[in-house]
């Protein structure tokens, strides 16, 4: 089927107003946020309906073109955007951004896959119910994005990741098939769960359209606490600590070293340090209930107390105020931006056992910084459920591009190396995509590749949904 052919047919599907074919319709989409992958499309169609996804899907089949589904565009490893010499339709499901319904009985929330988080957080509110899950770019994340990536975020330590909080899924198969599965049954033993197949399947499978997600009560009262340490090992002392002292109060315990935190206050404006003097560590712990904002703030400080006498903290701060605890949160979110703002680094999102992530933080940057001459590693990340960002800059005063383009790929795999001899995974929360596609291959048991192989090819056997992300395949020229 030739190009004019498929735009005409997908303009009578979507109506010319929703469908993007010069250069400036598809260019802000064609590039993943970090602006490392820019690829090529044929069209950008916007469905706003169902049996609209149904037809696109079942002419990308026909026509043998190339699928690429994608959400708020604010994935991390470029799985979301084409390839650099695809011959694809860019599939944005924006537009299909309703709430379907919500249950404040039964704990669950319908939506569809282009609901931006924020928005499902405030649906949730409204009701007395909570989503509790959370990261940075919630304000253009979207649902369908979240699950397709099994987003984690800033909560997994106590409600898990996307996958445990997603009840039912809507999607539409490869060969154009609806999969109804958005019950929010607790229980359902039926055989393989398609859900949770779909569920970080990175679009590869599918197309998410809708989800039914999990609510929990409404925690209102929060106390959101900064310490100062001297080592990573301290840290997860001081979580144990306080999850015996607090038990499910404990939501967030995020790990920042000072030197991630001396890049945010030098980057980004209106930013400033919550203790005096410096910290080698850092952690940012967030408390809920329901109950009693008072008990939950009085409890927090005894804790800290005894931390501090057990030498476990040097320093600790409660926030006074909901404004001053949503700029504790700004220093541990902007992380990211504040070192693109300082240069390039080479990012790993990466995974370890939680006991041994303080060791592995602490040797691996080591050892990266004696492999690679001048190079300096900034590791934080989520330390309650074992997520390492381990990201490498080039070293002080050096050409930056120069540099990772002559060491960045052996600095990865390096990196990714000292993962695996950890017990760990070269992805924790950011998925494949196309950024890690080779080193998965690489890594990866070959009896995992096999069977993730034979999953998509049973599913897909065209091979049109989001090739070249995901899954290594044995012969990647049998991508379309």
């Amino acid at each position: 089927m030739d190009d004019q052919t498929i735009l005409e047919r997908l303009a009578a599907i979507v109506g010319p107003a929703a469908l993007g074919t010069t250069a400036d319709d598809l260019e802000p989409w064609l590039t993943d946020w970090r602006g490392r992958v820019t690829g090529s499309a044929l069209a950008l169609a916007s469905p706003g309906s169902v049996a609209e996804v149904q037809a696109i899907v079942r002419l990308a089949g026909e026509a043998g073109i190339a699928l690429v589904p994608q959400g708020g565009n604010t994935g991390m490893v470029a799985g979301g955007v084409p390839r650099p010499d695809d011959r694809a339709i860019l599939l944005s499901l924006r537009r299909m951004n309703a709430i379907r319904s919500i249950d404040p009985a039964d704990n669950s929330l319908t939506a569809e896959a282009g609901a931006i988080l924020s928005t499902v957080h405030a649906v949730a509110k409204k009701h007395g119910r909570r989503f509790p899950l959370s990261l940075g770019a919630k304000d253009s994340a979207t649902i369908g994005g979240l699950i397709a990536t099994n987003a984690g975020g800033t909560q997994v330590l106590r409600f898990g990741s996307m996958r445990a909080l997603t009840l039912g899924v809507e999607a539409v198969l490869p060969d154009g098939s609806l999969f109804e599965g958005l019950s929010t049954l607790r229980k359902d033993n039926r055989g393989y769960d398609l859900r949770q197949l779909l569920a970080g399947s990175e679009g590869t499978l599918g197309v998410i359209t809708a989800a039914s997600l999990k609510l929990v009560p409404a925690a209102p009262h929060r106390t959101v606490a900064w310490a100062g340490l001297d080592s990573a090992e301290k840290a997860l002392a001081l979580l144990r600590a306080l999850e015996a002292a607090l038990g499910d109060a404990v939501e967030s315990f995020e790990l920042v070293p000072d030197t991630a935190l001396a890049l945010v206050l030098q980057h980004i404006p209106n930013t400033r340090a919550p203790l005096d003097g410096p910290h080698r560590w850092h952690v940012l712990i967030e408390l809920r209930t329901a109950t009693s904002a008072e008990d939950l703030r009085a409890r927090s400080e005894v804790a800290l107390a005894k931390a501090l006498k057990d030498g476990l903290i040097v320093d600790a701060v409660l926030a006074e105020s909901e404004a001053q605890a949503a700029d504790f949160w700004k220093l541990r979110e902007v992380i990211s931006e504040a070192e693109r703002l300082d240069g390039m680094a080479a990012k790993h999102d990466v995974s370890v056992p939680v006991s041994a992530m303080p060791g592995f933080i602490e040797s691996a940057a080591a050892a990266v910084e004696r492999r690679f001459a001048g190079a300096r590693v900034i590791a934080f990340g989520h330390l309650g459920d074992g997520n390492v960002h381990f990201n490498v800059r080039a070293p002080a005063g050096s050409d930056d591009e120069a540099w990772f383009a002559e060491t960045g790929d052996a600095v990865s795999r390096f990196v990714h190396d000292l993962t695996r001899d950890a017990g760990g995974s070269l992805s924790a929360e950011h998925g494949i995509g196309q950024l890690k596609l080779a080193e998965f291959g690489r890594l990866a048991d070959p009896v995992r590749l096999a069977a993730l192989r034979a999953i998509k090819d049973a599913l897909d056997p065209r091979g049109i949904m989001n090739p070249g992300k995901l899954v290594p395949l044995a012969n990647p020229a049998e991508n379309p």
